[in-house]
């Protein structure tokens, strides 16, 4: 089994090439947004006690999520390997993670493929999207400097993390969709 990590900040287009990327190289795309969502609605216990700290306005703990993910890597079959997107955030997940892989399969992170956009690129990206989608969430410029901020300070340093262990690669995020695929592709079958 093959991990990959598509990394980069919120509207860098990590969604769009994960469907892209994954459908290429038969990986499963690993999204931990949806697969909260999911979990809660099927009932599942990690889905209520994930909704239980939600509903009570609380992050839900690396354990909780972890959890979630080794259980997706534990009962996926029929693919070459896996694609996680918004996975992981900080450098404990990615702690854990590397435990996990280590513990279960004796496994490990292939490569983090990172989008680069710019900040400037960001306010643009996200504030179309609010237009189109209708996400309100997303609309309001404090709200977008907030999940930048937030992006720079947590998630950000997983860059030096991956760098020490030879597994980060970029991508300049701001050309065609075609282009960002293509240069991606071409990492991964190196």
């Amino acid at each position: 089994m093959k991990y990959y990590i598509l990394f980069g900040p919120p509207g860098a287009g990590k969604g769009t090439q994960a469907k892209l990327i994954s459908k290429e190289f038969n990986l499963l795309h690993v999204s931990t947004g949806e697969l909260l969502r999911k979990e809660i609605a099927e009932g599942t216990e990690l889905g209520i006690m994930a909704q239980q700290i939600i509903s009570e306005g609380h992050l839900v703990p690396d354990d909780i999520v972890v959890g979630m993910i080794e259980h997706i890597f534990s009962t996926t079959e029929g693919v070459n390997g896996f694609l996680l997107d918004g996975f992981p955030r900080t450098i404990n997940q990615a702690k854990m993670l590397d435990k996990m892989l280590k513990e279960d399969e004796h496994a490990k992170v292939d490569k983090v493929i990172s989008l680069i956009i710019s900040d400037a690129t960001i306010f643009e990206r996200i504030g179309k999207r609010a237009e189109v989608e209708g996400r309100e969430d997303d609309a309001a410029s404090a709200i977008i400097k907030n999940r930048i901020d937030t992006y720079h300070t947590q998630t950000e340093p997983l860059i030096e993390y991956y760098k020490e262990q030879g597994k980060y690669y970029p991508i300049e995020g701001e050309r065609s969709i075609e282009e960002v695929f293509e240069s991606a592709c071409a990492l991964i079958k190196e």
